[in-house]
């Protein structure tokens, strides 16, 4: 069984002026590293992003289920999807595949309205709001640092910092993920995406 179990580590951060996303670039099946460049970090409306570990082709079809549906969100109303409703709209997708469950640990992070904030989804669906999260096999690791260090009010420097202290400690440890780092840094002022190495 631990062969087929996909390894990475996401983590997201939630600071005052908006979040950030993170995810190493490894992608391994057990003790075999399938990838060294995957994106795992997804913009899918200029105010919402999405982190996924999982099988990539899981995390893939999630990615563009989400992307139609945000789209002809766009297209009826004349306005973005919130992120509280896109978690919702990815809850009840993973809900109705719970017998065929897509195998992917899910953090969404954006605006609604005026507030922002981090979702964390399982494969089953459940939903949970947080101010940091991690995901993948180096929650555990990544967690730790995050439970120690965040802190309600940081600047967009500090969370930043928070999350690639984060990501990297786990690369540390957890064999497999590794080979990078990347953020999605979702703001009021606009969205970023950076690459640091492990």
């Amino acid at each position: 069984m631990s062969e087929i179990v996909p390894g990475a580590t996401v983590v997201g951060v939630v600071y005052d002026s908006g979040v950030i996303l993170g995810a190493d670039r490894r992608a391994a099946y057990g003790t075999f590293v399938i990838g060294k460049s995957v994106k795992k970090l997804f913009q899918i409306t200029p105010r919402i992003g999405l982190a996924s570990a999982g099988l990539i082709s899981d995390v893939q079809t999630i990615v563009r289920q989400l992307n139609y549906h945000a789209r002809m969100f766009k297209y009826n109303t004349s306005r973005e999807i919130t992120a509280r409703a896109l978690s919702k709209l990815l809850s009840n997708i993973l809900f109705s595949n719970r017998l065929f469950p897509l195998i992917t640990q899910t953090l969404i992070g954006g605006f609604t309205f005026d507030t922002h904030g981090i979702y964390v989804l399982d494969a089953l669906g459940s939903v949970i709001e947080d101010k940091y999260a991690a995901a993948g096999s180096g929650t555990e690791i990544a967690l730790g640092i995050l439970e120690a260090e965040y802190r309600d009010g940081m600047n967009m420097s500090e969370a930043k910092s928070l999350a690639l202290k984060a990501i990297r400690t786990a690369l540390e440890r957890d064999s497999a993920s590794g080979n990078g780092i990347d953020l999605l840094i979702i703001d009021r002022a606009g969205t970023v995406e950076e690459s640091y190495p492990g």
